[in-house]
């Protein structure tokens, strides 16, 4: 049984670390659609659940069998033993073993566990769409390395805690300063799948004595399931019930929007399949179940990028469940290869022209290229715009440049893309109209 177990008390000398090739890292813009992207390949049969399976222990200890319910969420699972230990298990990845404070580690573990020990600290957080769940936590603490420099982060604690130099920039993902990860005592890594086009980082920080988390956050189908990954860091951070209660606060809060006077297109209690049927992670909320077959009004998400294409989000992708759940129907239904990890599609702008002239709403994405404050900043990127249905009946909207790193609003941006449907302006989180 192989057993990974990281303490903050190992001090490894770096070897070799000038002879440490990395590639160079990708574009910003291509970093930020893969943390936004929908996941390509569904789980298979077993399902990361498969990874929970251990062999026993002390009578109970390190005996993981009792699973925390998920909603939405399918690319991490939660199940605890009875003395308080969580096994958390990633698609893909190596399963981690928390333990909390004052007790020990069992005898018997998954194999290739990663065993972490809390109180977590001096973590290095390389994964922007995780820094949310950190801040919403009350958390901050718990790191000390970023991936990313301060003027790289939407989340105001980020920027505060870079300012106060509680949290210190230790190189990008793809080159770590690791005599830096190393003098600061780094107790775990955590990064997003742009790793993985860089092993030799990996294995280099492993080799040096930090584990490695890949996250998935970004790879949830659902939109509510990537928001659910705060639960799996209230488990990482012994914060479980905070994460829960955060959770269904903001849950809770979008079925009371969606549940509002509604458009005409727009029933929450219609919202479910006619035999009330689960959802495929257990959830019978009828509320943020889109199902209808009413005609909505349409939606298109999208930006300009410098090259003059329209970028925009491909069919199936979250974006689109969001602004269905939310109301509306995204106005592309078979954009893009399903089978592509890419979440959007580049088309030439007469292309685009043809296809959502007629789309009754405009979301402009400003987080890749930065905010646009009005219509004319819009016309300059494609005068073609203006003959478009939505800006004649002004019907355009913008997105907030913190939009997605914030994951903890996606309920929020949904109530934004709700009160948008309903022809409201007041009480916007994420949107805001061009005029």
């Amino acid at each position: 049984m192989k057993r990974q177990i990281f303490t903050a008390a190992a001090i490894i000398t770096v070897l070799g670390l000038s002879a440490c090739q990395v590639q160079k890292e990708t574009e910003t813009v291509t970093q930020e659609q893969n943390e936004m992207g929908s996941a390509a390949q569904e789980q298979n049969e077993t399902g990361v659940a498969a990874q929970a399976q251990t062999g026993a222990g002390a009578e109970g200890h390190g005996v993981f069998d009792i699973p925390v319910q998920l909603e939405y969420a399918r690319k991490f699972t939660i199940t605890k033993d009875s003395d308080g230990c969580s096994l958390l298990t990633i698609d893909q990845g190596d399963p981690v073993v928390v333990i909390p404070e004052g007790n020990s580690v069992p005898e018997t573990l998954p194999d290739h566990a990663i065993v972490l020990e809390q109180p977590l600290d001096h973590i290095y957080l390389a994964s922007t769409a995780a820094m949310d769940f950190f801040a919403s936590l009350d958390a901050m603490d718990s790191l000390r390395l970023s991936g990313v420099k301060e003027d790289g982060w939407y989340i105001e604690a980020a920027r505060e805690a870079m300012r106060e130099g509680s949290l210190i920039f230790a190189g990008k993902y793809s080159q770590p300063d690791y005599e830096l990860l190393l003098s600061e005592q780094c107790r775990l890594a955590i990064e997003n799948t742009m790793l993985l086009h860089n092993p030799e980082v990996k294995e280099k920080l492993e080799q040096i004595g930090i584990p490695v988390i890949v996250e998935r956050s970004s790879y949830e189908p659902e939109p509510l399931g990537r928001m659910e990954w705060v639960k799996f860091y209230g488990a990482l951070l012994g914060k479980e019930d905070e994460s829960e209660a955060l959770y269904n606060e903001k849950v809770e809060t979008l079925k009371e929007e969606l549940n509002r006077e509604q458009t005409q297109s727009q029933n929450p209690e219609d919202n479910q399949n006619a035999d009330n049927s689960q959802n495929q992670n257990g959830s019978t909320d009828a509320g943020l179940d889109a199902d209808q077959t009413e005609e909505r009004p349409t939606a298109v998400f999208f930006y300009i990028n410098p090259k003059g294409y329209a970028n925009v989000r491909k069919s199936g992708d979250y974006i689109s469940k969001m602004i269905r759940m939310a109301g509306g129907e995204y106005l592309f239904s078979d954009l893009g290869d399903p089978d592509s990890a890419l979440s959007t599609v580049n088309m030439q702008m007469e292309e685009f022209y043809a296809s959502a002239k007629d789309a009754d709403y405009l979301i402009y994405n400003s987080t890749i290229y930065g905010e646009i404050q009005n219509l004319d900043d819009l016309f300059i990127k494609s005068p073609l715009l203006k003959d478009f249905k939505a800006v004649k009946e002004g019907h355009v909207w913008c997105t907030s440049s913190q939009t997605f790193q914030q994951v903890m609003g996606v309920a929020d941006l949904i109530g934004d893309m709700h009160r948008m449907f309903l022809g409201e302006e007041d009480g916007m989180t994420y949107l805001f109209p061009l005029r």
